[in-house]
């Protein structure tokens, strides 16, 4: 009996299938031959054909194991020999385990400077995977293609409808690029929606450090649940501070009491932050 398409793919996947996104994808993580790039999600290895012969080492993990097993013959049968196909889910996978740490570079800032993560997601488990991704020794350059409207809030600017709790934990931490938009016409099957791919890069002195991140998270999460009262008063509630003292702070961190969340940079969450964490 021939089972449906749809019943066929467990794990939701979109496959893409147009070579010169797939292209514009290995751009964007300006790839070099001393390069490691741990792939997520290779599927059936579109990406990972164009990955090979641009970077040093590709890992390319897939959970799907009827995946797993075709991509390592299709690139056995190529002679691909920079490439590692790893049968398992990445959210519990312990990546850095799957790099070769002698290419560390003790001078950096960056753990491993030529350590990069790519991959086309499930749009499900998009923050999981981007978490996991921040995770110390931290990469030195993150491509995912994801859900459009995601990209969309992790890049937005303060003061932008988009600007969120999302747009604040990852710029506080990274410089944020929404590169480009591809329609659903460029996978099989198409997804209901657009995606556009994402680039993060960590930055050398980031307003807040790995061990800050969930305090971070927390702290905006809660502040943007008031995000159209003014600062003072959404203070007042998160901390439980009198009038007074918030102001006091405020003002004494370059703020004015009468801002709004939506409007406040990542570098000002951060400061408030550890005000907060203080009393």
């Amino acid at each position: 009996m021939r089972v449906p398409r749809a019943r066929r793919r467990p794990l939701s996947q979109h496959f893409l299938t147009d070579r010169n996104i797939l292209g514009r994808i290995v751009d964007a993580l300006e790839p070099s031959p001393a390069d490691v790039v741990i792939e997520i999600g290779a599927g059936k290895g579109s990406l990972t054909e164009q990955l090979i012969p641009r970077v040093g080492k590709v890992i390319a993990v897939e959970k799907d194991r009827r995946l797993t097993h075709d991509l390592r013959l299709r690139i056995a049968d190529c002679g691909f020999g920079k490439a590692d196909v790893v049968e398992g889910n990445a959210l519990t996978l312990d990546w850095h385990e799957l790099l070769d740490t002698d290419r560390a570079n003790p001078q950096s800032a960056i753990a491993n400077p030529q350590f990069k993560v790519i991959g086309n997601i499930p749009y499900a488990i998009t923050s999981p995977l981007i978490e996991k991704a921040l995770t110390p020794p931290l990469p030195e350059r993150i491509v995912f293609l994801v859900q459009a409207e995601v990209a969309d809030r992790a890049a937005a600017p303060p003061g932008s409808r988009a600007y969120g709790a999302l747009s604040v934990g990852l710029q506080a931490s990274c410089r944020v690029e929404k590169l480009f938009t591809v329609k659903p016409g460029a996978f099989d099957p198409p997804p209901k929606v657009d995606s556009a791919l994402l680039r993060l890069m960590p930055l050398t002195t980031p307003h807040v450090g790995p061990e800050e991140a969930a305090a971070l998270r927390a702290f905006v999460t809660a502040c943007f649940s008031r995000r159209r009262k003014q600062l003072r008063n959404v203070l007042m509630a998160v901390t439980g501070q009198p009038a007074a003292v918030v102001v006091h702070a405020v003002r004494a961190l370059g703020l004015a009491p009468e801002a709004r969340p939506e409007t406040l940079t990542p570098s000002a969450f951060a400061r408030l932050l550890r005000w907060s964490r203080r009393l």
